[in-house]
């Protein structure tokens, strides 16, 4: 459930939606989101790619808050996660992206054709503090997850000094022994090049009617999971 494509500054440019798809495919991976930082640009191509490769698709994105702790907003189709991506884009300020030193933001379509480059850095903080992330999230239906809360940098631990008591989701982690709390705790690879796809995921206890009649992952089900702690990392 956190996975980075082309599209994110620190993404391997290989990691088209299309790659990403067929790369998992070899790996049993059965339901996958794409979560780029702060944007959604990628989903349509994401939702075409995955499908082909018979793998479920959620779409999401890693959003920063102002105190630089990522956060996981993920949604159930490719429209919604463009609706909130273009709400994230209204509180992220525009700075200047230097292409030479990071490499490009690339904007795919299904079949690795290129759309558009972005001129401007998408790993900025958003003017949202943590609190109103998690909380912008849930209320446009999507699930939230404080992403690597014990990794040195950019959870909220090493941010806030604490997890801050909220309504998660779940609680993403790189050791699971990190976290003791009520919350449903997941481990998730953070994809960020080819090979570090599929490195650390987990397992949901769940029936067929996870999944709509449309194809997608039905969010309230999956919320469920999450509540219920039917995951196994």
């Amino acid at each position: 459930m956190h996975n980075h494509s082309c599209l994110s500054p620190c993404g391997s440019l290989e990691m088209s939606p299309r790659f990403i798809a067929h790369r998992a495919k070899t790996q049993g991976i059965n339901i996958m989101a794409l979560t780029d930082h702060n944007s959604a640009l990628n989903a349509p191509a994401w939702d075409i790619a995955a499908r082909q490769c018979g793998i479920i698709p959620l779409f999401g994105m890693e959003v920063t808050s102002i105190e630089e702790v990522h956060v996981l907003c993920i949604f159930s189709t490719p429209e919604q996660a463009l609706q909130f991506s273009h709400l994230i884009s209204t509180v992220q300020p525009k700075l200047a992206y230097n292409a030479d030193m990071f490499g490009d933001e690339v904007v795919v379509d299904a079949e690795d054709n290129v759309i558009e480059i972005l001129d401007y850095y998408l790993g900025m903080a958003t003017n949202w503090s943590f609190d109103e992330v998690i909380n912008q999230g849930k209320a446009a239906g999507g699930i939230v997850i404080p992403s690597h809360i014990d990794r040195p940098a950019y959870g909220a631990i090493s941010q806030l000094g604490f997890l801050p008591d909220n309504d998660y989701d779940a609680v993403e982690v790189i050791r699971p022994e990190s976290y003791t709390g009520k919350c449903a705790v997941i481990r998730n690879s953070d994809a960020h090049c080819p090979e570090q796809i599929g490195r650390r995921n987990f397992i949901i206890e769940t029936d067929k009617d996870i999944i709509t009649n449309k194809g997608y992952v039905n969010i309230k089900k999956l919320k469920e999971v999450f509540y219920e702690k039917r995951c196994i990392v």
